[in-house]
């Protein structure tokens, strides 16, 4: 693979032929966290490739125990780049606290993810899923209202001079991928960074820019905002709230600062208070770019 310009410069090791993920066994795998951390956590890490389009080192590998392999993605904490509104921790920890802040909702969004030593020293490495081809989450429709069955984003330049509404579907995963961003304070909500799994499962994932203690909403998932969270929203908010107040709190010490954690349970405490889905703040670029 070309070496990318905007990925700092890690030489990458001898590498076998990369195996391409197997969608059935990677989405079964991802169901099943305590099979997947073990192996995450035991298995031998090889690397096969670098996925130079990203603007941090990313690599497609291989962890093998002996008895099972899977594909996994591995983010060296030497191949991120600094960023000026995150001056504290780093990618890979604020990944791993996503995945530990998911776990703990019960909706399982975010694939099995761990904080282990690699090639390239200490990263984050995590289950990789492939997408359903014929899952459709995101649409542009030539209408001024959505479709029934979908919700609207905005406008967006289709050519031509010409516009179209940008939807996303009116699902109940992706509604409850939008309460966890507005509990994680995600600033990066791409469409590119939805995985419908072959399974039914929905993931989310590419959480680096996440547990900002100001807003940083940023997401494509606005189709409920300002609406009543629904009940099972409400309790999994609950449920967390009461997990911030010992073990969940104590697992994310180590990957975020005091601040971020304290500005995590009074985001979660915010929204069990108003009872709704956020809306955009004005203050801060609603929808990322580029949005897909």
């Amino acid at each position: 693979m070309p070496p990318s310009e905007r990925v700092p410069a890690l030489s990458t090791p001898p590498r076998a032929e990369a195996p391409d993920a197997d969608p059935v066994a990677s989405a079964a795998l991802a169901a099943d966290p305590e099979r997947a951390l073990a192996l995450l956590r035991a298995g031998e890490l090889q690397i096969h490739g670098q996925l130079t389009e990203a603007s941090n080192g990313v690599f497609y590998c291989t962890v093998s125990d002996g008895q099972e392999e899977a594909v996994v993605v591995y983010k060296p904490v030497r191949g991120e780049r600094p960023l000026w509104d995150f001056p504290d921790g780093t990618l890979a920890g604020r990944e791993v606290a996503a995945y530990l802040v998911a776990a703990a909702t019960g909706w399982g969004l975010v694939p099995p993810t761990v904080l282990r030593d690699g090639p390239f020293g200490e990263g984050m490495c995590q289950i990789w899923v492939e997408s359903d081809p014929e899952a459709q989450l995101l649409a542009l429709q030539d209408a001024q209202e959505p479709a029934e069955g979908w919700c609207a984003i905005g406008r967006a330049e289709v050519g031509g001079g010409r516009t179209a509404l940008l939807v996303h579907a009116e699902d109940k995963r992706l509604r409850r991928l939008a309460v966890l961003d507005a509990v994680i304070n995600n600033a990066d909500r791409k469409g590119g960074h939805l995985l419908p799994a072959v399974d039914g499962r929905l993931y989310g994932i590419d959480h680096g820019v996440t547990f900002a203690v100001p807003g940083k909403l940023r997401t494509l998932l606005w189709g409920w905002a300002g609406e009543p969270l629904n009940d099972e929203a409400v309790s999994a908010l609950a449920g967390l709230a009461d997990q911030l107040k010992g073990p969940l709190a104590e697992e994310l010490a180590p990957l975020l600062t005091a601040a971020e954690i304290d500005a995590l349970r009074e985001r979660v405490a915010a929204l069990l208070e108003s009872g709704l889905h956020p809306v955009p703040s004005g203050e801060w670029p609603a929808v990322p770019w580029p949005p897909i």
